[in-house]
């Protein structure tokens, strides 16, 4: 898989559960975060979009937890686009730095909502047409 951006974090503390490793809903949060940077790189600012009247939003989400991250981790959370008729498919992984070891894996599939409506947007495939 290509990846077309990536980004770098460090696991907080208060994102462990009492095992000491994160809470799997944590990984939501990095990806999300890396998806709304991505956007950020591509000119675009999710906050606009929606005052716009255009909002992306997740509509399924197939995920695989593999290696856990701890307190203080620092890794990289990468991601891949295509699309699919209306929906944008990301591919994105996070992988803890000191080691590359595949931490989390997940298929997200984001459609836009114009309107209020289910609709293609302009604004994002003219920002993704790059790789799409």
């Amino acid at each position: 898989m290509e990846y077309i951006f990536e980004t770098r974090m460090s696991v907080r503390d208060y994102e462990c559960d009492i095992e000491g490793i994160v809470n799997n809903a944590n990984y939501l949060h990095y990806a999300e975060h890396t998806r709304h940077l991505f956007l950020k790189s591509c000119g675009l600012s999710f906050a606009e979009m929606h005052r716009k009247g255009t909002d992306a939003v997740v509509a399924r989400m197939n995920l695989r937890y593999k290696v856990p991250l701890r307190c203080d981790d620092e890794f990289i959370s990468r991601l891949a686009l295509k699309k699919e008729g209306l929906r944008y498919v990301f591919y994105q992984d996070i992988f803890r730095a000191a080691d590359n070891k595949l931490c989390f894996s997940g298929v997200i599939d984001i459609v836009c909502m114009v309107g209020g409506k289910l609709s293609a947007s302009p604004e994002y495939d003219e920002a993704f047409k790059k790789w799409l």
